[in-house]
C-alpha cells in the first residue's frame, strides 16, 4: 500500500514545468519550498517535512508515513541598465517567471526513508531586445533538478544521500554594433544538456530541541555546445579577455552547516553556506568569486497556523574589474556580467505562513524581497563610458501539502 502511495506521489512530479528564472544567491535560489524561503532560505538543520528533500536529504527522517508538497514561485525581477552618458535606464523585459517545486517523502521502514523531488533550482537572464545601445542583449539560463533521496536514522543521527539529475538550457543572443565590426547577429541558439551530481546531508538531534546539520552538493558538469563560444568570440581579440572560455558552464559545488532550535511554538534556524563559483568552469573564466551565504529564520507554530520571517545575505559573486585602457577584454567581461547575467543582489527579506485545514491537508505562502543592488563598471577601455545596473526582486510562493 505504501509503495502505491509513493508511486502516485512520484507521478505527480510530471506536472511540474520550468521556465527561465532569476535567482538570488548568484544564480541559485535562496531556498526551495515555501516554508524554507519564508525563513530566509535556512533549512539545513530545520525540518519542513517533504520539502526538506530539496535542501538536506537527511531531514526527511522527520516525516511520518507519506507526505507530498506541490507548489511554485512567481518570480518578478526588476533589472534596469544603462551604458554610456545617457543617464536613462532601460528595464529588462525578462521580468516574470514561474518556478515549480514538488517534493515527496515517505517512511518505508522504522529507520528508512525515501523520497523524490523535482524543482527549478537556478537560472538568470535579461531581455533588452529593441535597444541597440544595450546590444539588443537577450540571455536565458534555466536549470531544473530531479532527485531521489534516501535517508537512514540511528538514534539522534540521520544520514541522507540524494542522486541528482540536472537539466540545463542556455541561450545568449545580441547584435554586435558597428564600433565592434557589426552590425551582426551573434548567438548560436539554445543549447541544452543533462548533468549528474549528488547531495549529501547529515543531522544530529540532541533531544533538547537543538539540531545540527550539514550538507554538501557536488559540482555538476554542464556542456552547452557553442552557446558561450559563439557569444564571446568577437571579444577574444581584445587584450585581457579570457581565451579559455569553452562550452562548459558547470553548476558549482556548495557546502554548508546549520543550527535548528525548537521550544514550544517557537523555532529558529541559522545556516551558513559557501558556493564555489571560482572552481566551476564558465563562472571561473567570467571571474566570479566564491560566495558566503548567511540565513536566519524564525517560526511561530500555533498548531493549525504558523508564521515565519527570515533574512538572507549572500556576498556578490560578480567581480567588477574596472579595466585599464590596456585591458579592454576585462571591460568586456564586466559588460557581459552586468548586462547579460547581473546576479548581483545580496540582501533578502522574507515572510510567510501556513494554515492547516485538517490532519491531511495544509497550505503555505511566502513573500520574498531582494533589496535593490546598484552596480557599475568603467567601460572606457571599450570607448563606452560606464555601465550602470539596478536590480531588485519580488517573489510569491504558494505550496500545498498532503499527508497520507
Amino acid at each position: 500500500m505504501k509503495s502505491n502511495k509513493l508511486l502516485i506521489g512520484t507521478l505527480a512530479l510530471s506536472f511540474a514545468a520550468s521556465t527561465a528564472l532569476f535567482a538570488t544567491n548568484g544564480d541559485t535560489m535562496i531556498g526551495v519550498g515555501a516554508k524554507t524561503r519564508a525563513m530566509g532560505g535556512a533549512g539545513i538543520a530545520f525540518s519542513h517535512g517533504a520539502e526538506s528533500t530539496l535542501v538536506n536529504p537527511a531531514l526527511i527522517t522527520h516525516v511520518q508515513d507519506t507526505e507530498i508538497s506541490f507548489g511554485g514561485t512567481i518570480f518578478m525581477p526588476t533589472v534596469k541598465t544603462d551604458i554610456g552618458p545617457t543617464g536613462t535606464y532601460t528595464k529588462s523585459d525578462a521580468d516574470i517567471s514561474m518556478i515549480p517545486a514538488v517534493a515527496l517523502a515517505s517512511q518505508v521502514r522504522e529507520n528508512l526513508f525515501i523520497g523524490a523531488g523535482m524543482w527549478g533550482t537556478a537560472g538568470m537572464g535579461t531581455d533588452f531586445r529593441g535597444n541597440p545601445g544595450l546590444f539588443d542583449m537577450e540571455t536565458t539560463l534555466q536549470m531544473m533538478q530531479f532527485a531521489l533521496p534516501v535517508a537512514y536514522k540511528m538514534g539522534g543521527l540521520s544520514l541522507g544521500i540524494a542522486p541528482i539529475v540536472q537539466y540545463g538550457s542556455l541561450d545568449i543572443h545580441y547584435v554586435l554594433p558597428p564600433a565592434f565590426g557589426g552590425p551582426a547577429n551573434i548567438g548560436d541558439g539554445q543549447h541544452q544538456d543533462f548533468g549528474f551530481g549528488v547531495n549529501l546531508g547529515a543531522t544530529y538531534d540532541f533531544g533538547n530541541g537543538i539540531t545540527l546539520g550539514a550538507m554538501y552538493k557536488s559540482k555538476i558538469k554542464m556542456d552547452y555546445g557553442n552557446a558561450l563560444v559563439s557569444a564571446t568570440a568577437p571579444f577574444k581579440v581584445l587584450p585581457g579577455f579570457p581565451q579559455n572560455i569553452g562550452s562548459h558552464l558547470d553548476q558549482p559545488a556548495e557546502f554548508g552547516i546549520g543550527l535548528g532550535w525548537r521550544s514550544g511554538p517557537h523555532g529558529i534556524a541559522i545556516d551558513w553556506r559557501r558556493i564555489q563559483w571560482s572552481s566551476a568552469s564558465g563562472y571561473k573564466q567570467f571571474g566570479w568569486d566564491d560566495q558566503n551565504i548567511f540565513a536566519v529564520g524564525y517560526q511561530y507554530d500555533a498548531g493549525n497556523w504558523a508564521l515565519r520571517v527570515g533574512y538572507n545575505h549572500g556576498s556578490n559573486p560578480v567581480k567588477i574589474n574596472n579595466a585599464s585602457p590596456a585591458q579592454p577584454g576585462l571591460a568586456a567581461l564586466d559588460m557581459f556580467n552586468l548586462l547579460g547575467f547581473p546576479a548581483t543582489v545580496e540582501s533578502h527579506i522574507t515572510a510567510g505562513g501556513s494554515y492547516v485545514f485538517n490532519k491531511n491537508f495544509s497550505a503555505d505562502f511566502t513573500l520574498s524581497y531582494a533589496l535593490e543592488k546598484k552596480s557599475s563598471a568603467d567601460l572606457s577601455a571599450l570607448g563606452m563610458g560606464e555601465i550602470k545596473n539596478k536590480h531588485h526582486q519580488l517573489g510569491l510562493s504558494v505550496q500545498l501539502n498532503y499527508k497520507f
